[in-house]
Formats: C-alpha cells, sequence, structure tokens
C-alpha cells in the first residue's frame, strides 16, 4: 500500500468543503470512506482547519470566547433560550449564568451518560495520552459532538452564548461525583511544557475557555473554587460557569478545583472550548 501524503491539492479540497457549508465531521467521514488511513486524515483536517482557524476566526466571532455582556442586561439570549446572568468577574473572566439548561434536559443527559461511565483521567504529565489520576476522584464519558439531538441542541445554545464556532469545541464531557469525590485545583489549558502537548495542540490549538453546566443539585458539597482569587460556586441544577483564559500561564488565576461532595451526588458536563477546529 503507498504512503499517504497530504497534498496542496488536498488541503484545497478540505477547504472547499469547508466553505460550502461541511462540519469537520462530515469532511473526516468522507476521507474515511474513500480510504484514508484515519491518523493522517485528522491530521490533514488539523494542518487546514485548525491552525488556520485559530489565526483568522471566521466572521462573527470574537478573537476570545465571550458572551455579549454589553448591555448590563440581567438576561441573555443563547439562541432557543434565555438565560440569567447572575454573576460576573473581569479578570479573570468568570460568568455564571443560570437556567442554561432545563431540569428536562438535564436529567435526560444524565440518563444518556449514566450508561457509558468509567473512571475518570487527565491529560498525563509524562507522556503522550491520559492516564488515571488521584486528584480526580469522579466517574465521567465523553459525547460525541452532534451526537443526539439534545447535544446538538445543548452545543447551539452553547456556540451562540458565548459567541464561539461550534467547530471550536471538544464534544461534552459528563462527570459524576459521589460522597468524598473531587478535582483537586488544576489548569483547563495544556501545560506547554509536558511531552504530550505538542500533539494535543494539532487537534484544535489550546484550551481557551471552559464552560460548566451543573446537572444536578447535591444535597451538601461540591462546589467549583477558585483558590487564587478566593471564590465558590454552588452547583445548582441547570446553570452554567463559563471562564476563560487567554494564554496557557498561571497569570490567568484560571486555577479551579471541585470540592469534595458530603451527601447526594453531583453531576456536570463540561465543555472545553478551542482556539481552531477540534478534529
Amino acid at each position: 500500500m503507498s504512503q499517504q501524503v497530504i497534498t496542496p491539492e488536498l488541503s484545497e479540497w478540505i477547504s472547499e468543503q469547508t466553505r460550502a457549508g461541511h462540519t469537520s465531521e462530515a469532511v473526516l467521514a468522507a476521507m474515511l470512506s474513500s480510504g484514508w488511513d484515519e491518523r493522517v486524515a485528522r491530521d490533514a483536517l488539523s494542518r487546514t482547519l485548525g491552525q488556520t482557524a485559530a489565526l483568522t476566526p471566521p466572521p462573527g466571532a470574537t478573537s476570545m470566547p465571550e458572551p455579549d455582556l454589553s448591555r448590563f442586561t440581567p438576561v441573555v439570549n443563547a439562541g432557543d433560550r434565555d438565560v440569567k446572568v447572575l454573576m460576573v468577574l473581569r479578570q479573570p473572566r468568570v460568568v455564571l449564568f443560570g437556567g442554561l439548561l432545563s431540569d428536562e434536559e438535564c436529567d435526560e443527559m444524565i440518563a444518556m451518560a449514566g450508561k457509558r461511565l468509567a473512571r475518570s483521567e487527565t491529560v498525563a504529565t509524562g507522556t503522550d495520552g491520559s492516564e488515571v489520576n488521584a486528584a480526580r476522584t469522579s466517574d465521567g464519558m465523553f459525547f460525541e459532538r452532534s451526537e443526539n439531538d439534545l447535544i446538538r441542541r445543548v452545543e447551539a445554545r452553547i456556540s451562540t452564548l458565548v459567541r464561539w464556532p461550534l467547530d471550536y469545541g471538544e464534544g461534552l464531557q459528563v462527570l459524576r461525583y459521589r460522597p468524598g469525590a473531587e478535582y483537586q485545583p488544576h489548569y483547563d489549558y495544556f501545560e506547554p511544557s509536558h511531552v504530550g502537548t505538542p500533539n494535543i495542540l494539532k487537534r484544535g490549538g489550546q484550551r481557551v475557555g471552559t464552560l460548566v453546566l451543573y446537572l444536578n443539585t447535591p444535597t451538601e458539597g461540591g462546589s467549583t473554587i477558585f483558590p487564587d482569587i478566593g471564590l465558590d460556586i454552588a452547583p445548582v441544577k441547570g446553570n452554567a460557569l463559563f471562564f476563560s483564559y487567554d494564554r496557557p500561564h498561571p497569570s490567568t488565576q484560571t486555577l479551579h478545583g471541585g470540592s469534595p461532595v458530603v451527601q447526594g451526588e453531583k453531576w456536570v458536563a463540561t465543555k472545553w472550548l478551542r482556539q481552531g477546529v477540534f478534529v
């Protein structure tokens, strides 16, 4: 079998498909059905879309994910739903939204995710990949982007709310924390010095924003904490916590964690936003 090469002609074809309105997932599927090796296909998409998109956001996109709070209104529109603005910080950029999800959407997402849970992992610090880490004692799973009607609806709502393209986001990760479970303080960006970071960045660049969706209200405990700024956010069903970080550095003051659940369970869904097209 001859070696598959990423040619200028292939890159131009990928760009044409994107301009025609096809998603990166659809372009990938077309390449795989034509016999392309998945690793080569993903690399071609990343080179053609990810790096270019990171430098030149599409029309209407902001330079960073950022909700439109310019009018200082208590409610903002997220496409198919009005969302309350409960709290705003400028530095670090932290916004707490009320009612991003309905109770029914929260329950449906928990029901779908509960069948697919496994012990949560983190990005490995010494190798290229992920690993179970004692700092993260939750169970979790990932939804593929646009996996079903609920996920498509929620992703579109998030994209509208923070004004960031759908393709610039990872799939939603759902986590369950039982009593005693926690996630010790950490940063969401990929540490530049880690050996695996260069390969991770090929799939869409750095993370630049996080949206945490609270799918239930624990009986006690489970707050989201920001130790550097002394901020605690109580997990309330349907609410969502957004924060962004414009560089992979502690100066962003986005060190955060999940305090231990004391009673009940805590369910959250997390959406990580990338610099470019995530493939």
